[in-house]
């Protein structure tokens, strides 16, 4: 299952908004833009479709932003793909034209579709936090010979 750009951009920015979650203040689009080098007026778009669906909250006014809906182990990150792609990010065949081997191909995407939505939905917001947590500092060890 190959994930878009859009879902790509919402994790990233879901991670910055966890990240600073515990500090409850809201969080720009800019900021997040600019330290995650995204265009902002996609990732605007992206943000709109998050608060749609109940991911996240905005706050209006001069310190306005985004923050979490949720406590970050509380969003699944199908939650994130189903609130931007939907349910059924696939199109279906036309009967028609379907023959044994496309319907094999099909049956065979639908099984690593299923298999790509469990795992999604067993990690959360908060599993991804840990996950960069860790990257970050494992980038920081030095070593010197």
């Amino acid at each position: 299952m190959e994930l878009s750009c859009k879902v790509d951009y919402a994790c990233i920015a879901l991670l910055e908004l966890a990240m600073r979650h515990k500090q409850g203040k809201p969080t720009s689009v800019s900021e997040i833009a600019v330290s995650q080098s995204i265009p902002i007026r996609y990732l605007d778009q992206v943000m709109s479709m998050l608060r749609r669906a109940g991911i996240i909250k905005s706050q209006r006014g001069a310190k306005g932003g985004y923050h979490l809906a949720l406590e970050p182990w509380q969003i699944k990150m199908i939650d994130v793909v189903v609130a931007l792609e939907g349910e059924n990010a696939q199109e279906k065949p036309n009967p028609e034209s379907l023959t044994a081997e496309k319907a094999t191909v099909i049956d065979i995407w639908e099984t690593a579709k299923v298999a790509s939505f469990e795992i999604l939905h067993r990690h959360t917001l908060e599993d991804m936090v840990r996950k960069c947590e860790e990257k970050k500092q494992s980038s920081d060890v030095m070593f010197y010979i």
